[in-house]
């Protein structure tokens, strides 16, 4: 029962704080006027880092969604908090050794994604696909992820920055791609036209590296003095 309380606990204060970092603006969105990436990006890979895949996906799905609900702000509609939630739950889940089932998912959403009917970038724009392609090789390939410890065992801060910046490098990334489809489904409708999706291509590929290049950066100067603090209170990392 304390177990289940504690848990509960760590759910409502985390969603808390990703809905107050969901309505503070960070950079805005190529290709939707208007629309902005939130703080709470973020802190989506440090959710799932701290306590755990299923509890940092609760609640940034809460937090994210609580946020839209009273602001309507989002690239995405109701659908915003979802990137959010893959994210958490893709860190989380890379912290506890999960790679192998990680690399095989992430490898049929980039399929996904990349070769989106009519629309996808392998047929009108292919360059866009390296920074994606990049992850699934770090994920695939990165013999630290292999054999990764879980964090609560790093004794270095700059190895323990090391491990917050590899997996939240490969979470952000499988988080993107998740927007990525949702984006598709969400505004293809509406923008029918070929030559729009092509030009989208073309400028997102310099800017979502950057992007992503920017979260996995403030992660780990947030991440990695976060997790060493909580940790020497005593403080579980990844959950049980």
């Amino acid at each position: 029962m304390r177990f289940k309380t504690k848990d509960l606990a760590l759910v409502i204060v985390f969603a808390a704080l990703y809905a107050v970092l969901s309505v503070i603006p960070l950079f805005p969105v190529i290709g939707i006027g208007g629309k902005y990436f939130t703080v709470a990006v973020v802190m989506a890979p440090l959710v799932g880092l701290i306590i755990g895949p299923y509890l940092g996906a609760l609640a940034a799905s809460i937090g994210g969604f609580i946020a839209w609900s009273l602001t309507q702000f989002g690239p995405l509609f109701a659908f915003s908090f979802v990137p959010g939630a893959a994210t958490a739950f893709c860190s989380g889940y890379l912290n506890r050794k999960g790679w192998k089932r990680l690399a095989l998912i992430y490898f049929f959403l980039f399929l996904a994604l990349e070769f989106y009917p009519t629309i996808g970038p392998m047929w009108l724009y292919p360059q866009y696909i390296w920074f994606h392609l990049l992850g699934l090789i770090v994920l695939i390939f990165q013999t630290r992820l292999k054999n990764i410890k879980h964090l609560s065992q790093q004794d270095f801060l700059l190895e323990l920055s090391l491990e917050v910046g590899t997996i939240s490098f490969v979470a952000t990334l499988f988080g993107h791609m998740i927007g990525g489809l949702l984006y598709n489904a969400i505004y293809f409708p509406e923008f029918p036209n070929v030559d729009y999706w092509r030009s989208l291509w073309q400028v997102l590929v310099v800017v979502y590296p950057l992007e992503r290049t920017i979260v996995v950066v403030i992660s780990i100067l947030i991440g990695a003095p976060l997790i060493k603090t909580l940790r020497a209170h005593g403080f579980e990392i990844g959950g049980k």
